[in-house]
């Protein structure tokens, strides 16, 4: 299950991790996200009584972390009401509720760790879907899951914590012939050059290892995944990143992510390819 001493601690991080940047935006509307946003900043949420600041930042920044989600959604396919989908690296599973909210279809998340899992089955149990979204305490690499067994699956900002070698290879053995594979992810700007300090900073707060742009084409194109979508939404990250930077929400990382992002030596992207 869990393959190295890396993987353990990345189990141990997320098993342990209580943040509120995370569980309060989640408390909005039940739907736990973990993620970056997009979009357009409403900065009147600065203004106004005191008294209701913070329940106006936190309301706006899960606005823009759902519009992702949303974003992300908008590229499966989408999912016909019979289709099951895959989640890897689920999270609290917000992106698995939401894909069978939209689309109807079965969802099946998956992550390394055990508590997010018994929390993301609470939230399917909670919304009488239990036997709809289910999530399971696997490795993202190595599933157990049949062969062909989904027609859409995807990565929400979690690929970094795995070989994309490896993990391709798994998606590809998990989609059907024409199923539709999607990733939001950032990744370093190999025209830029090596990795540059401030994603070292982001890397060491994370855990993680952030890969090169060029990677993800080397090992989708390898493992039979053939993009037709490619969007660059670094821009439309940043105002996230600057809300969330003047917030009672912020964790200290806020200055590193806006330096690397205006510097041009990290990008956020969407990708979308096919299982050919």
């Amino acid at each position: 299950m869990l393959n190295s001493l890396y993987q353990q601690s990345v189990a141990d991080y997320w098993n342990t991790e209580e943040n509120p940047v995370n569980l309060r935006l989640g408390e909005v509307d039940g739907l736990y996200h973990h993620h970056y946003g997009v979009g357009e900043v409403d900065w009147s949420v600065l203004e106004g009584p005191a008294s209701t600041r913070e329940s106006r930042v936190v309301k706006e920044l899960h606005r823009l972390e759902t519009a992702q989600a949303e974003m992300l959604m908008a590229h499966l396919g989408p999912p016909r009401p019979d289709y099951r989908v895959f989640d890897a690296g689920c999270g609290r599973g917000g992106s698995s509720l939401l894909a069978h909210l939209r689309f109807g279809c079965e969802a099946d998340g998956v992550s390394i760790s055990e508590s997010q899992v018994a929390f993301a089955n609470r939230q399917a149990e909670e919304r009488g879907v239990g036997d709809k979204v289910r999530f399971h305490f696997r490795n993202m690499l190595d599933t157990g899951f049949p062969t062909g067994a989904f027609h859409a699956s995807w990565n929400n900002e979690s690929t970094m914590y795995v070989e994309l070698s490896l993990l391709f290879a798994e998606h590809a053995r998990l989609l059907t012939r024409g199923g539709r594979y999607v990733c939001i992810t950032g990744c370093y700007n190999d025209a830029y050059g090596l990795p540059s300090r401030a994603i070292s900073q982001i890397n060491a707060h994370y855990i993680c290892d952030i890969h090169s742009r060029s990677t993800y084409f080397k090992e989708m194109a390898a493992n039979r995944l053939v993009p037709v979508s490619v969007i660059d939404l670094t821009a439309a990250t940043i105002p996230y990143w600057e809300l969330r930077a003047r917030t009672h929400l912020a964790t200290g990382i806020e200055d590193a992510f806006l330096e690397a992002y205006k510097s041009g030596s990290f990008q956020y992207l969407l990708i979308a390819a096919d299982r050919v």
